[in-house]
């Protein structure tokens, strides 16, 4: 065959730089989830304000001279101030270290809980949609009676049987918080487990649990990192409740739910008792829901550009 030199032809209708601009560069799904969340600006701003939040909760009673638990009758009820920042509440506590502590009691329940749903419901999904069938039935048929059980009776028979405070209220929010991740998942899996790779494994003798683990729920590792997110406030805010009617956090200890509910009772005299913790409460839920949107789109492969 004749060769021809590459001088005597010219490509016509060629734009190097056109095509430079139009071709998508060869990256990583992860980078270009990064790349794509880095743009988003109110996400990035709510990441930003989360860690704020979370190393203020973690250093400021670490820093702090004063006891969040230490009481002084001389000073109940001040305003805020130079002295104490937030005030004082009716035993005379520092209202600006008890909020950071009570920050770590609810934030440490919310990614708490969300841990424990994201393993057990992952695990629990992935197992229901892969072997399907008859055990796939029996599964979302739990699934569906622990779901039909109001969550507020669970927490009442927890606390009764163990006590209230912190172990019974996470472990009494955890008995059914997993159950919508399972149903997430499987889905998921149900829908992954027919392609090529699956089946190809399959034929190559991987057992059924290396299947689910290797290749079907890193695959859905998107969905699940974005509902996880979505269920730390969701958690935090039921700490709160729980705290607020009193089957939450017992004294000594403290949460942003607890100082809301101490606040609510001084609201008509002293409002900031009760501003405080409630902005707390607020903005942390609201950073988590945003980073939950921005992390949605970012992590969509249908918004690939």
């Amino acid at each position: 065959m004749k060769e021809y030199e590459q001088e005597l032809f010219e490509v016509v209708g060629y734009d190097k730089e056109v095509a430079d601009a139009i071709v998508r560069p060869n990256i990583t799904y992860w980078k270009d989830a990064w790349r794509r969340l880095r743009k988003n600006k109110v996400a990035i701003f709510s990441m930003v304000t989360l860690l704020v939040i979370g190393l203020s909760c973690i250093l400021i009673p670490i820093l702090s001279r004063v006891d969040y638990t230490g009481q002084n009758v001389a000073m109940t009820h001040l305003k805020p101030g130079s002295q104490h920042w937030f005030g004082t509440d009716e035993l005379g506590r520092d209202v600006f270290v008890r909020l950071w502590m009570g920050g770590r009691v609810s934030i440490l329940i919310g990614l708490l809980g969300a841990v424990v749903s994201l393993v057990f419901g992952t695990l629990y999904g992935g197992i229901s949609g892969y072997f399907g069938g008859l055990i796939d039935d029996i599964m979302m048929r739990i699934v569906e009676v622990i779901v039909g059980i109001p969550y507020m009776i669970v927490v009442i028979l927890v606390s009764i049987s163990l006590g209230k405070g912190l172990p019974s209220l996470i472990i009494a929010l955890c008995i059914t918080s997993w159950t919508g991740l399972a149903r997430l998942v499987r889905g998921q899996v149900l829908q992954l487990k027919e392609n090529e790779y699956v089946l190809a494994s399959k034929a190559l003798g991987a057992s059924p649990m290396r299947i689910i683990l290797k290749h079907l729920l890193p695959n859905t590792m998107s969905v699940i990192i974005v509902n996880t997110t979505f269920q730390i406030p969701g958690f935090m805010f039921a700490e709160a409740f729980l705290s607020f009617i009193g089957l939450g956090v017992q004294p000594p200890y403290t949460s942003w739910g607890a100082m809301a509910a101490l606040g609510q009772q001084q609201m008509s005299y002293y409002p900031h008792e009760l501003l405080f913790p409630a902005v707390a409460i607020s903005l942390t839920m609201l950073t988590f829901n945003l980073l939950g949107d921005g992390l949605r789109d970012a992590l969509d492969p249908k918004l690939r550009q």
